[in-house]
């Protein structure tokens, strides 16, 4: 048993396979554990909704750009490009309106949330990150640096999505403010063709960072869904009830387990 090895709950082998796991009783997993709270409402309130919106965002977005099915009989009867039109700008405006909020949050939120966090800005970080990244390379999980919150290979893909997410709503109301010359967002974004080298060229910086978002997703949901397997790290989870529990024998290196011990899991003893 783990814990008459003296292990903790990360150390626990992985499985041969995720399929072969389906029906299988999940085992038992002893020892000392303490509940760390993570992430706050208002951020996992952003990030789904903006995970929803970005998916709106997509299939709308491809069917704007080329229409992959249409509908028998005169276009006006349907006004199927102008339903996908508002779906498109109404999730454009909520990815804004989460944008916001998550701009506050790197002031407002706790140590793992602030925007010192989520940006590799410190000497240790960047050694860190290198740890990881040798780790990735090398599938040593037992020389990988244990975090809580955003390890360094994280934030620095995070810190480039939000670039991305970024320029996709500049670009992206820069071709809405095309429909009306008079308007406010029309001159509020004017600039940024003559930038770029003209609309077409907008369009098509638009239309190739929504396949960076297309590449991304799946890769996200696959390395969280993989560390939760091997690592039983709690990561999905803790986005949607805010914390983990954690063995107390672990060691991060953004959070002091015995100085902020606050709820404990009480270790079995049976």
């Amino acid at each position: 048993m783990m814990a008459e090895n003296g292990l903790g709950a990360r150390h626990l082998p992985a499985a041969p396979g995720l399929l072969a796991q389906f029906g299988k009783r999940v085992p038992l997993v002893r020892g000392d554990f303490t509940w760390v709270y993570i992430w706050g409402a208002p951020l996992r309130v952003m990030h789904w909704i903006a995970a929803i919106c970005i998916v709106a965002l997509v299939i709308s977005g491809l069917y704007i750009g080329r229409p992959y099915f249409s509908t028998h009989g005169e276009a006006s009867s349907h006004f199927l490009m102008g339903d996908f039109r508002f779906v498109h700008f109404l999730a454009a405006t909520l990815f804004v309106m989460t944008a916001i909020v998550r701009v506050y949050w790197l002031f407002a939120g706790n140590k793992f949330e602030r925007w010192n966090a989520l940006f590799p800005v410190k000497p240790r970080d960047w050694k860190n990150m290198i740890r990881m990244g040798t780790t990735y390379l090398t599938l040593r999980s037992d020389k990988q640096p244990h975090f809580l919150g955003h390890n360094p290979m994280a934030q620095v893909s995070y810190t480039g999505i939000y670039v991305l997410a970024g320029l996709m709503v500049l670009t992206g109301f820069t071709m809405y403010g095309q429909s009306d010359p008079d308007s406010l967002i029309f001159h509020a974004f004017g600039w940024l063709p003559p930038l770029l080298g003209g609309l077409q060229e907008v369009r098509f910086l638009h239309h190739v960072v929504t396949w960076v978002f297309l590449i991304f997703l799946p890769i996200h949901v696959y390395l969280a869904m993989r560390s939760d397997y091997l690592e039983r790290g709690g990561v999905v989870s803790s986005i949607i009830t805010g914390g983990r529990f954690v063995s107390s024998d672990e060691k991060f290196e953004d959070y002091d387990l015995d100085a902020h011990r606050t709820q404990r899991w009480p270790k079995e003893t049976r």
